[in-house]
């Protein structure tokens, strides 16, 4: 389905945000300093009007402009070059940490439509870990070590899940790899890992790896070791991607949770934005075929977290 006609089916089935009523209409149109025109809905019950929270609700700034700072960050700008990029074509310019805060918030509101999609995958995953050293703060030196996780799929090159975690523990693994069944359902048959000795732990408690007391599972758990066997190609080049992007960043300066946000964010871009050489198509067009998002694909996967 068309993301357009998901957003025009929220807005024929609207209910009003002080008494829930479905007796609801439209009452005009709020003209706005900065984001336009701002439809206006009122409620028969109650009597009272409304407009409804398409993600950018009491937003001083343009949808257009908050949508181009995120493209603009994640194909390589850095926060204060997007100020002086805004500043010559927007009047109303923005701070550097505005855009900051920005990303942070959109790619956790799209993450909670993202994370739990249904795909179509092949039937080898592969998950993988890099490494990070986190600064505790822009004021202090000496970095915290920190681990990206991810799982991707070979077929379509869809990362199903991801996680930046501050250690490597069975819990935090387990819990990106559970988003990975959930994502995949029964499709996948072959998980491939490096040699990391926890994964067929792991893998039993996530996907029921396939072991000698459990011969029932269909799940075959594929060990790589770069110096015997060579890389895991698809996942591996997926992370020279990462590295070349956030090796500039300077967003993983202290809170933890920023940092989980903005690669989460990357998660999306990858996934949904960039297209990728490979397969000469985003992932997302392979992963769920009945998708189809605008041009403007950021703006589409705001409004379509909010229905």
């Amino acid at each position: 389905m068309k993301s357009k006609e998901i957003i025009e089916q929220k807005y024929k089935k609207v209910s009003c945000i002080f008494c829930s009523s479905n007796n609801v209409i439209k009452r005009g149109i709020r003209k706005t300093e900065h984001r336009g025109k701002v439809q206006r809905f009122g409620c028969k019950d109650c009597n009272k009007r409304f407009s409804i929270d398409d993600g950018f609700w009491k937003m001083k700034n343009h949808e257009k402009k908050i949508t181009l700072c995120m493209d603009l960050y994640y194909n390589g700008m850095s926060f204060r070059k997007i100020k002086e990029h805004l500043k010559a074509f927007y009047p109303k310019n923005c701070h550097y940490s505005t855009a900051y805060r920005w990303i942070v918030k959109y790619s956790t509101m799209i993450s909670n439509l993202t994370d739990n999609l249904q795909i179509k995958s092949g039937i080898e995953l592969q998950s993988d870990e890099m490494e990070y050293h986190r600064r505790i703060s822009k004021y202090q030196k000496g970095g915290e070590q920190n681990w990206f996780v991810d799982v991707i799929d070979t077929t379509t090159r869809f990362m199903v899940s991801s996680g930046y975690m501050r250690s490597r523990t069975i819990d935090n693994m387990v819990k990106v790899l559970k988003r990975g069944k959930l994502a995949t359902g029964n499709q996948v048959k072959i998980i491939t890992t490096d040699g990391l000795k926890g994964y067929p732990r792991m893998l039993k408690k996530s996907f029921g790896l396939k072991t000698h007391w459990n011969h029932k599972s269909p799940i075959i758990h594929n060990v790589v070791i770069a110096s015997e066997r060579g890389f895991n190609h698809p996942i591996e080049r997926l992370h020279n991607s990462i590295r070349e992007r956030t090796k500039v960043m300077r967003g993983f300066h202290g809170c933890m949770e920023s940092a989980s946000a903005i690669m989460k964010g990357y998660e999306i871009y990858y996934n949904f934005i960039r297209r990728h050489q490979g397969i000469n198509c985003c992932p997302y067009e392979l992963a769920i075929p009945e998708l189809e998002l605008g041009k403007n694909r950021w703006l589409d996967l705001i409004k379509m977290s909010k229905i």
